[in-house]
C-alpha cells in the first residue's frame, strides 16, 4: 500500500540535480514525494553494507522513494531486499532516454521488452512488502507498447505509474504528449502521475483537469524553482500563490549549501549548478550567472549571492 502523501505533487528523480540537499527543500517547501537519483542495482548489490553512505538520504524526506535500474533478475531481487529497509517506495526506471543504458537492455529500452518487464516487475513483487512503482515514457520512437506494459504492471501488483508522454527519440524536446496520460488513467485503476511540461502552478492544474490524473511529478522546473510546490499547493487550493524574488530564493539556497555540508557526494561543480538553477527565471538571474560560473568555491559563491541580496 501507498504512504500518505502531504500532497499532490512530487519531485522528479533527475541524475545530477534531485541531490539530497536539494530533495529536502523540495520536502520542506511542499513535495508529496520526492524521489531519489536513479541507481543501478549492480551498484547497490556491490555496496550493499554501506548503503545507506552510497544512497545518501535523510529521514525528514519521508515518505521517500528509492528508483532503479538494470534488468539482471537475480541482482534485481537483492538489490530490493538491500533497500527495502530504508525506503517507503521502490521505484524502477523505464523512462530513461540515455544511450548507454539503453544499450544494457536498462530503462526505456525496456519499453520494447514485454515479457522480460513483466518478469522483472514480478520479481520486485515478491521480493518486498514494500510498494513498487514505475516511471516509464510512450515508447521508442512511436508510442509502441506502453499500454501493454502498464497493463502488465497493474496485472502483476505494481501499486502506481508514473507516465512522462514523450518518447525515447524525442528525449526532452517537443511537446509532451498529455492526451497519453489521459488514456493511461482510462486504461489502468492504479494511481496515475502525470509528468512532463509542468513549468507552472497553472499547467499543474491544467494536467489535473485535463488527464485526471491523481498526481503530478515535476522535474526541470522543481530544480529551477523548488518554490513551485508550494506554489502548486496554494493554488488548487486557494486559486491563487506568491510569486518569489530573487532575494526569497538566494536565501532559500543558503540553507541548501547547509544541508549540502551532510552529504560528501554532493561536490562544489554540483553546488555552483544549483545555484545557476535557483537563478533563472528571476529578474537579475542572467547576470547573477554569469558570476557563478566564475566562482572557484562555496565561499566565493557565497560571496556573489551575498552581494545580490543587499
Amino acid at each position: 500500500m501507498l504512504p500518505k502523501f502531504s500532497s499532490k505533487a512530487f519531485l522528479a528523480p533527475m541524475a545530477g540535480v534531485s541531490d539530497p540537499a536539494l530533495r529536502l527543500i523540495c520536502k520542506e517547501l511542499g513535495a508529496g514525494l520526492v524521489v531519489t537519483e536513479f541507481t543501478s542495482i549492480h551498484a547497490i548489490t556491490a555496496k550493499r553494507d554501506d548503503i545507506t553512505k552510497f544512497i545518501e538520504f535523510s529521514p525528514k524526506e519521508k515518505p521517500i522513494s528509492v528508483q532503479l535500474f538494470g534488468s539482471d533478475l537475480e541482482k534485481l531481487k537483492q538489490a530490493v531486499k538491500i533497500v527495502e529497509p530504508h525506503f517507503d517506495i521502490i521505484d524502477y526506471n523505464l523512462g530513461c532516454p540515455a544511450p548507454h543504458l539503453t544499450q544494457q537492455m536498462a530503462c526505456s529500452a525496456l519499453l520494447q521488452e514485454p515479457e522480460l518487464t513483466r518478469k522483472i516487475f514480478r520479481t520486485m513483487v515478491k521480493a518486498t512488502k514494500k510498494p513498487i512503482t514505475i516511471k516509464i515514457r510512450s515508447g521508442v520512437s512511436l508510442p509502441d507498447k506502453w499500454k501493454e506494459i502498464a497493463l502488465i504492471a497493474e496485472e502483476e501488483g505494481i501499486a502506481m505509474i508514473t507516465f512522462h508522454p514523450r518518447t525515447v527519440k524525442q528525449g526532452y524536446s517537443g511537446q509532451a504528449d498529455w492526451s497519453l496520460i489521459t488514456e493511461l488513467k482510462e486504461l489502468v485503476s492504479i494511481p496515475v502521475v502525470g509528468n512532463g511540461d509542468v513549468q507552472t502552478p497553472e499547467d499543474a492544474k491544467r494536467m489535473f483537469e485535463e488527464t485526471g490524473c491523481d498526481y503530478v511529478m515535476i522535474g526541470r522546473a522543481a530544480g529551477k524553482n523548488p518554490f513551485i510546490f508550494t506554489q502548486i499547493n496554494d493554488f488548487l487550493s486557494t486559486g491563487s500563490y506568491k510569486e518569489v524574488d530573487l532575494k526569497e530564493r538566494i536565501m532559500v539556497f543558503f540553507r541548501y549549501l547547509e544541508y549540502s555540508k551532510m552529504y560528501p557526494t554532493i561536490k562544489f561543480v554540483n553546488i555552483r549548478m544549483q545555484a545557476m538553477n535557483f537563478t533563472k527565471g528571476v529578474k537579475g538571474g542572467k547576470g547573477l550567472r554569469e558570476k557563478l560560473m566564475k566562482a572557484k568555491d562555496i565561499e566565493e559563491l557565497k560571496s556573489i549571492l551575498e552581494g545580490a541580496i543587499l
